[in-house]
């Protein structure tokens, strides 16, 4: 509680208080913290002042909420963004952990919140783009049959599963005609595994073609498709130019005889961006 700019702080009731779960980045930047923490109290000796808080002031003292609100806006001004309080911060972490497709109970759980009533109703915006993908993700896991025809068929049996599992992208491009030229790779740089080619008249109906394709695939080989990611980026007509169209997650069965295909595991995902055939 703040009375004239002066804090008096007590103790949060039981039911308020929550663990914060950190990433590596952050525990990583926590621990340089500390460190510095403590080499400014040995530094300031008797006149350190011991606030028991995590973000002080060099001398020890607690920083004050006003203080830190004020300091925010002029990182905000100098970095050009638009304006955005503190407080605001609590927002976009909430609509972003719900864009990535986290379930509205974590979210809740992490603000604080009484009900997941009340998270559904604060983040309403979000849900009308969660409710999409949604939809796209089951057309996704169980693809409508869209003909195709097998230019280069996918090997039964190859290597490198990383822990068992591996990604593969599918790359597509296509021409005025709508005839689209599907391959499926371990990443923008390496050979085709795979070819098809499909004549259809839009790129939903391309990555059916290809999911369908790859889930057929993996069944005969005794592997299973964990994730579909189906891109939303559009492709243009582009000749043999090819563009990312569908990501797919693969699990290698333990009890099966095959190790799956080559995936080169190692390749970032930035690479994928703009391939070529």
């Amino acid at each position: 509680m703040e009375v004239a700019y002066r804090l008096y702080g007590e103790a949060p009731k039981d039911d308020s208080v929550r663990t914060v779960t950190f990433g590596p980045h952050t525990h990583d930047r926590l621990t340089d913290w500390f460190a510095k923490k403590k080499r400014a109290r040995q530094e300031w000796g008797t006149a350190w002042v011991d606030s028991e808080h995590v973000w002080t002031h060099e001398n020890g003292e607690p920083l004050h909420p006003d203080w830190i609100s004020r300091r925010l806006k002029r990182l905000v001004e100098l970095s050009g963004l638009p304006p955005v309080r503190l407080h605001d911060l609590r927002h976009i972490s909430a609509s972003l952990s719900l864009l990535q497709g986290h379930d509205i109970k974590v979210v809740q759980e992490r603000l604080g919140h009484a009900s997941r009533q009340l998270t559904s109703d604060t983040y309403t915006s979000v849900l009308p783009e969660l409710a999409r993908r949604e939809v796209e993700a089951l057309e996704a896991a169980v693809p409508r049959a869209v003909p195709f025809t097998v230019s280069k068929p996918l090997p039964h049996r190859s290597s490198h599963f990383s822990n068992g599992l591996t990604v593969l992208y599918a790359f597509a491009s296509r021409t005025r005609d709508d005839t689209w030229t599907i391959s499926l790779k371990a990443g923008s740089g390496e050979r085709p595994l795979g070819t098809i080619k499909t004549a259809v008249g839009d790129q939903k109906k391309a990555g059916r073609a290809a999911v369908f394709w790859v889930q057929n695939h993996c069944k005969e080989a005794d592997l299973r498709v964990m994730a579909v990611d189906v891109g939303t980026e559009q492709i243009p007509m582009s000749g043999k130019r090819q563009h990312p169209l569908v990501r797919f997650v693969i699990d290698s069965e333990p009890e099966g005889s095959l190790t799956g295909w080559n995936p080169a595991p190692d390749d970032p995902p930035a690479q994928v961006a703009d391939g070529n055939d």
